[in-house]
């Protein structure tokens, strides 16, 4: 089967304005096979699509994973790395973030890769106001087990981390950065 690429309308929103007037906004999904090139930490990869066009920067959408110098940060990246690395993958990007990259939904043979990383307690479902994410029920299953970071007494959020440690990264007078 040849490579596949699809720009899909994934939802439309309604958005009634004053005076009657209505917009629609539509987002968009992108969908590819792709490579694993590069695992950067536990929610973070780029990808070569199998159809060309460079690589691609991507954020697992749905998790947090620590950040690459917190307790656990390269386990969850050793770990993404071993579910992703020699697999051909199904990417879905609907979203972008501020840091470029595309926001994804990720399968390898047939696994979503998120919610396997969260199984495994090498990361967080993904907290958004009230909600406790997508992949809550994964996270209190791996809690109970103690698996990877809940295996350590008082692991901190990946969002607590930042707040109060900020970047990971430090410029490295290139134009680039390298951890701190």
């Amino acid at each position: 089967m040849t490579v596949w690429r699809i720009l899909a309308v994934c939802r439309c929103l309604l958005l009634a304005g004053v005076g009657g007037q209505v917009a629609i906004a539509i987002a968009a999904t992108e969908a590819y096979f792709a490579r694993a090139v590069v695992v950067s930490d536990g929610d973070t990869l780029w990808v070569e699509p199998e159809d060309g066009g460079g690589q691609r920067k991507l954020r697992l959408q749905g998790i947090d994973a620590p950040e690459i110098c917190q307790s656990g940060g390269v386990a969850a990246r050793e770990a993404l790395h071993a579910l992703v690395m020699q697999r051909r993958l199904v990417v879905q990007v609907k979203y972008g973030d501020d840091y470029g990259r595309g926001l994804a939904h990720i399968e390898a043979d047939g696994q979503d890769v998120a919610e396997a990383m969260v199984r495994q307690g090498q990361a967080w479902s993904y907290r958004w106001r009230r909600s406790l994410g997508p992949y809550a029920q994964q996270e209190a299953q791996a809690r109970q087990a103690g698996r990877g970071v809940f295996a350590q007494p008082g692991s901190e959020l990946p969002r607590d981390f930042r707040l109060r440690h900020g970047s990971c990264y430090a410029p490295d007078g290139n134009g680039g950065f390298k951890l701190k």
